[in-house]
């Protein structure tokens, strides 16, 4: 196996993207992307009443209405607008939502306020040279918009975890009701009463069970990553769209050319204009027809731009107008007379029905991917930026940084799906529910994009607000028609997306609060540097490695240990890691390194940065990559002219490219090193970084060793003592400090603020992952409990 890329080299990467690599993307497209656009044909005209087909109109208006659709929302609003939208290769309404953070300053990252100048996000100039425009400078001075703006991108997430939820169920079933009218075909000719009443009963139970069994199997195979299931989804879905053409082809040509006509505008005005009730609520299975193009855009990070795009406009689009053009001619000629003519099996030649009813199934459970992926994606930008409980994230493949699988999350999906299945065993009821999802998500998207528009773009009040009323418009008329049907079926998606909601809120509500109690009840650096040695501290031997949210100051409760134990380690490395707002930090950027105190104190800070795509805190060499970041800030600490400048002092961006070939540089060594305080001449330098990506066998722990190529002048005597005393420090042993808070509420605080804290303690203590996934050995850690009273 290639080793994995860096974040840099995967952006190189889609710059550089060739033709070849973007078909074969677009041919994995089909089998995950594009799954529930091509399988939506089975439910869409299938969950319009029968009663609501009056004449042979009633299907062109439909058919109309599904045209346009179609065209407006999935062809022009996501293929061509918001696909460009994207966060370095990541989508969703989180990637709109990091945007914004960082161009608008409307974030609530529990980032220190007085360092913004060590992250990287405040680094980078947001006005691109330009005046702040008055609607930047409004919504950044509102605290309120800024919280209204995660409030959006929390509902947004939970209405796509809820799509995932309902997708599975409605897909699988539609197919297994069509199995259920397949095996209703079926003549005995000879059997008694009782067997055939024992058949029919067999024949009305079908669905549910058939059901189950598809969607069980489907998630047991997410196991395997996006690029395994789409190369082993694509050709069922090739299949299937191939199929469905020829019908759609063979049923204009057989039952109605004249179907095309109804792409006039004026047959939508024909409905609108006798709507009623009944047949305003048709509306919400029609906007089933655009399921999955939400989706287009929220699995952005497992492929590319190109590759979606030219799926969806070559293939996908002129596919499905052809296969509803086809339904809505089959139905145009028998409204009035076959019994379920609006389901998609009865348009098709009998003699291959059996036929598609094998191929629908297959299709149908592919049809689920897309929301699947794109549910684990958007839960995990939700985890970099703070707003969900900690669960184990796999990267599932090392070329596409995006493409992620989260074991927790794929189960509980599938007790809900599954749920949803034997509860409702009704399409109708699940697609009032699964449009709800759709075009409130939908909505959510066109919100956030009109702010990217104004504030990313930098395009006109004008523009932005043609977007918004334009789309929204749109989409506003079919919320109108999912809240008619809110007490039959949707009424479910809320209940999953008030629990999903709450969870998020409560977790991000807690983690801002422990976070400003760490801030305020920190002590400075020269309570431990000052005065610590009059109090009577000693130092020991060995590191100690303090993992704290303050990028400034002492934390609290290392403060809280020192007091009641008056002693600490003879090199002290203070680590924070800082999520930042985008999908991946080079390696490169990664690591601020800077001094506590002077060169006496031997105690140093290292600030870990990584975006929501990265997976730095889950490596087993972690430990060595802090100690290398440390080793090279004291090699190069007087020759770096790049230092950033903190409250504590300078701190240096390490692990670059090496100009000065002089500087020594901490290298890992995997054979024993038995406590030598030599400086190896006879070795090739290389960059410790690619040294960390590169290697593949697991190391020793506890070992590093520092090289220096050969012709180097002698370096300062300092320098190389404080380069031994970290290696001896290193030998004798290596400490972990973490914090243990328990959170509890005032006395006096109001309902919500002690219900939000509740949940969090709950979470925090239920979280399958440790709040440092580091693979820390248990005879090297320290856990310090310190109460939080908020």
């Amino acid at each position: 196996m290639d080793p994995p890329l860096s974040p840099t080299a995967f952006s190189d990467g889609l710059k550089k993207e060739t033709w070849r690599h973007s078909l074969i993307l677009s041919f994995q497209t089909l089998g995950v992307v594009y799954g529930r656009l091509s399988t939506a044909p089975l439910y869409v005209f299938g969950t319009i009443q029968t009663t609501d087909f009056k004449s042979n109109e009633t299907a062109y208006e439909y058919f109309s209405f599904i045209f346009w659709t179609l065209t407006v929302v999935s062809l022009l609003k996501y293929a061509f607008i918001v696909l460009r939208a994207d966060d370095n290769g990541e989508g969703g309404v989180f990637a709109l939502y990091s945007l914004l953070c960082r161009h608008a300053k409307v974030g609530l990252l529990p980032n220190d306020r007085s360092t913004k100048e060590v992250m990287q996000h405040e680094e980078v100039s947001t006005l691109r040279g330009k005046v702040e425009s008055r609607a930047r400078k409004a919504i950044r001075n509102h605290r309120s918009s800024h919280y209204l703006m995660l409030f959006t991108a929390l509902f947004g997430a939970c209405m796509i975890i809820g799509d995932a939820v309902i997708t599975p169920s409605i897909s699988v079933l539609s197919a297994s009701s069509g199995l259920q009218r397949s095996l209703s075909n079926i003549k005995y000719t000879s059997s008694t009463d009782a067997e055939q009443t024992i058949s029919d009963d067999l024949k009305k139970y079908v669905p549910v069970p058939s059901a189950c069994v598809i969607t069980v199997g489907l998630f047991i195979l997410q196991y395997y990553g996006t690029h395994k299931i789409g190369f082993m989804f694509a050709p069922i879905v090739t299949i299937w769209l191939l199929f469905i053409s020829g019908v759609g082809i063979y049923n204009v040509f057989r039952w109605d050319p004249k179907i095309f006509s109804a792409i006039s505008p004026a047959y939508m005005y024909r409905f609108v204009r006798k709507i009623n009730k009944a047949s305003w609520k048709s509306l919400n299975s029609i906007l089933l027809c655009i399921a999955g193009s939400e989706t287009m855009f929220t699995d952005l990070g497992h492929f590319s731009k190109r590759s979606i795009k030219i799926t969806f406009v070559c293939l996908i689009y002129p596919v499905l107008v052809l296969c509803y053009a086809g339904q809505a001619a089959f139905i145009s000629k028998h409204w009035n007379g076959t019994e379920n003519f609006n389901h998609l099996s009865e348009s098709v030649p009998k003699h291959l029905r059996h036929v598609f009813i094998l191929v629908s199934l297959l299709a149908s459970a592919v049809g689920s991917q897309a929301t699947i992926t794109a549910s684990f994606s958007i839960i995990n930008q939700c985890l970099a930026l703070g707003c969900f409980p900690r669960v184990k994230v796999i990267h599932t493949s090392d070329k596409r940084l995006g493409q992620v699988y989260i074991p927790d999350v794929n189960w509980l999906l599938m007790a809900l799906s599954l749920s949803v299945t034997i509860g409702f065993h009704d399409i109708t009821r699940i697609a009032n529910a699964a449009g709800m999802a759709i075009v409130f998500g939908m909505m959510v998207t066109t919100c956030m994009m009109s702010l990217v528009i104004a504030l990313y773009w930098e395009k006109s009040l004008f523009v932005s607000g043609c977007f918004l009323m334009f789309f929204g418009f749109v989409e506003a008329v079919y919320v109108s028609a999912c809240m008619l049907s809110f007490h039959k079926g949707a009424w479910y998606l809320f209940v999953i997306s008030a629990v999903s909601f709450t969870i998020m809120l409560a977790w991000h509500y807690g983690t801002m609060k422990k976070y400003e109690f760490d801030f305020e009840n920190k002590v400075s650096t020269e309570w431990l540097t000052d005065y610590s040695p009059g109090l009577g501290v000693s130092r020991v031997p060995g590191i100690g490695l303090i993992y704290t949210d303050m990028v400034t100051g002492i934390p609290a409760f290392f403060s809280h240990f020192i007091t009641n134990l008056p002693a600490f380690h003879q090199v002290l490395i203070f680590v924070s890691f800082k999520p930042q707002p985008v999908p991946c930090v080079p390696p490169r950027e990664r690591y601020l390194v800077g001094r506590v105190g002077t060169e006496d104190y031997r105690i140093y800070r290292c600030i870990v940065r990584y975006g929501y795509c990265d997976q730095i805190r889950d490596t087993d060499d972690f430990e060595e990559q802090i100690i290398s970041s440390i080793g090279e800030f004291i090699s190069l600490e007087e020759s770096d002219c790049e230092s950033l400048t903190s409250p504590e002092g300078r701190m240096m961006i390490v692990g670059k490219p090496l100009v000065d070939r002089n500087a020594l540089i901490p290298m890992h060594d995997t054979t024993s090193f038995a406590g030598s305080t030599n400086i190896a001449n006879n070795e090739t330098l290389a960059s410790p970084l690619e040294d960390l990506i590169e290697r593949k066998t697991p190391v020793r722990r506890k070992k590093v060793r520092f090289l220096m190529p050969e012709g180097s002048p002698r370096m300062r005597v300092s320098v190389r003592e404080e380069l031994q005393e970290l290696i001896d420090a290193r030998e004798s042993g290596t400490a972990y400090f973490l914090g243990q808070s328990h959170l509890t509420v005032r006395n006096d605080s109001n309902f919500l603020k002690k219900f939000l804290i509740m949940a969090y303690v709950f979470l925090d203590k239920n979280c399958r992952e440790p709040p440092v996934a580091l693979n820390i050995p248990h005879a090297a850690l320290v856990e310090v409990g310190m109460v939080y009273i908020i």
